[in-house]
């Protein structure tokens, strides 16, 4: 069983134990209760009932006494009113009695007694009153004399009545303190057990617990001195057990670990001297292609300045061609402003010789009806010589207006002609001012291209440049970082001698040397190691290639 479920069983027996002692508990206290209350549920009811029927008992008993004494016959009628309330106080408390206090069949006998005994006692009374009513009063104290048993018996029953209640009030009380002491008696050995149980539980658990710890600790103790030839076994399946067994584990990693490392350090010793030698290699190769650089980024800087100059020339030219362009393109914006002129000057001229032509179709109407003036100034005689010299007046105005106009008409259309001529001219000049903006355009668009050209020339030579003067710096570098490494390959091999010194710290079982150490590798030629270091270096993004068996400077010239 592991320590989890034992530590749950004692957990569980606590619980049931606590379990139990609070449900005795709650069941004692149950009766205590019940014992407790009987006497206020049930007792004091009952008693205070029976009070209220012996209170008017004496009361009706004083009354009659009070009646045969009296000699007023209202003071003897308010004494009957008074007995008869007070034997209807005493049946209304046994009817509320039997209704609500019986406890069991001898109390109902109880109660069947005292109705009984108080109906005898109600014969008597009533004779008693009738003998006082009528006067005889002798006669009634005689009556009432000789029947005193029966009243002595009527308070004998209800006295009774009260001591049965008192009674069961005392038995409920000796009830609940018998219950109350029974309780703490059985709590106190319920507490007793639990409590013992408990207790030998957790020794026993604490004791097997700390007897399994004490073994971990000193396998652990063991291994942390070095000695892995200690043989670690797990005698439980509980949670110790399982250290027990992670501990094993663990020696047994570490064992092979160990092994490991011992076999690796004269490998890593090995290698480390054949880095060294290529570093020393690659050093050499290295300052020698710096210098290759330097030569190389030289001659970039005398092109990069070449190009630039091209790039200055080339943009100069652009700018005088976009210059000559728009020239050429303000000269075609007036030459179609000409054209536009030209167009209107010829649309006047139009409208013109439409008014000329209106002015002499006036004029021939004028004419027209001079003529017809003329006649009838002829048709009136002496009287119409006034208005026919006027229309032959108007007739002769009439005349010259026609000739001026067919004058200006010839002059205009001489003219139209003339505009029309010029506009015609004035077309084939934009025309051809047209061509001559496209063509500059297109010049203007070479030289543009050329111009970018040159920019973007100058721009890849300058990057290119930039480029060997980083790899310039880059190599700077590597040829320091090859010191470096050179230096670190001397340092790996003091290191791998002092692990070796630390691993022989521990102490293996025989047969758990592990594997035999590895054979160093044969030295190879420097050139070929340091070309698979070449390889080693280039960007992920380069094909790789195989190195070959024997390899020869030409490989570090590509480099």
């Amino acid at each position: 069983m592991t320590i989890a479920k034992r530590l749950y069983a004692l957990i569980l027996s606590v619980v049931l134990g606590l379990a139990a002692l609070a449900g005795f508990g709650i069941y004692q206290m149950e009766r205590v209760y019940t014992a407790a209350s009987y006497a206020t549920v049930n007792t004091v009811p009952s008693l205070l009932t029976l009070n209220d029927a012996f209170v008017p008992f004496a009361q009706m008993r004083t009354a009659v006494w009070q009646h045969m004494a009296s000699k007023d016959a209202a003071g003897r009628a308010k004494l009957e009113a008074g007995i008869r309330e007070a034997r209807a106080a005493v049946g209304k408390a046994l009817d509320q009695y039997e209704k609500e206090d019986v406890t069991d069949e001898q109390d109902r006998a109880l109660l069947a007694a005292d109705r009984a005994v108080l109906l005898r006692y109600d014969e008597v009374r009533d004779k008693v009153l009738a003998l006082s009513k009528a006067g005889e009063l002798d006669a009634a104290r005689d009556l009432l004399v000789q029947n005193q048993p029966i009243i002595k018996e009527l308070v004998d029953a209800l006295a009774a009545h009260h001591r049965y209640n008192a009674n069961l009030a005392a038995k409920g009380a000796a009830d609940g303190a018998a219950a109350a002491a029974s309780a703490r008696w059985i709590a106190i050995a319920l507490s007793l057990a639990v409590t013992a149980l408990v207790a030998s539980m957790g020794l026993l658990l604490a004791r097997r617990i700390a007897a399994s710890l004490a073994d971990a600790i000193g396998v652990a103790r063991t291994i942390a001195d070095g000695d892995l030839s200690v043989q670690v076994r797990a005698t439980s399946n509980d949670e110790v057990g399982q250290l027990m067994q992670a501990m094993a584990d663990m020696s047994a990693s570490l064992v092979r670990i160990v092994a490991e490392v011992r076999s690796g350090t004269d490998s890593i010793s090995t290698a480390s001297g054949e880095i060294a030698s290529g570093n020393l290699d690659l050093s050499a190769r290295t300052e020698q292609q710096a210098g290759s650089l330097e030569e190389t980024a030289s001659a970039m800087e005398e092109l990069t300045a070449t190009v630039r100059q091209n790039a200055d020339n080339a943009r100069q030219a652009q700018q005088m061609a976009i210059s000559a362009s728009d020239k050429a393109q303000r000269g075609g914006q007036v030459m179609g402003d000409v054209i536009r002129t030209m167009e209107a000057i010829d649309s006047a001229s139009n409208k013109i010789a439409d008014i000329i032509g209106v002015i002499d179709g006036i004029a021939f109407q004028t004419n027209i009806l001079a003529l017809n003036a003329a006649v009838e100034a002829a048709r009136a005689g002496e009287q119409g010589r006034g208005f026919a010299v006027v229309a032959t007046e108007v007739r002769n105005l009439a005349h010259r207006s026609a000739a001026a106009a067919k004058e200006i008409k010839v002059l205009i259309s001489d003219s139209v002609e003339q505009v029309g001529q010029g506009g015609k001219l004035v077309q084939q000049a934009g025309a051809a001012m047209t061509e001559v903006v496209d063509t500059v355009r297109s010049v203007t668009d070479i030289v543009s291209e050329i111009s970018a050209a040159s920019v973007e020339q100058s721009t890849g030579i300058e990057e290119i440049n930039r480029a060997i003067t980083q790899m310039d710096e880059v190599t700077q570098q590597n040829a320091a970082l090859v010191e470096e490494a050179a230096a670190a390959s001397q340092s790996l091999q003091e290191q791998a001698a002092r692990l070796a010194g630390v691993v022989g710290a521990f102490k293996l079982a025989q047969g758990q040397a592990g594997a035999a150490p590895r054979a160093p590798a044969a030295p190879r030629p420097a050139q070929h190691r340091a070309t698979l270091k070449l390889v080693a270096t280039r960007p992920a993004g380069q094909a790789r290639k195989a190195a070959p068996a024997a390899a020869d400077s030409g490989d570090w010239d590509v480099f």
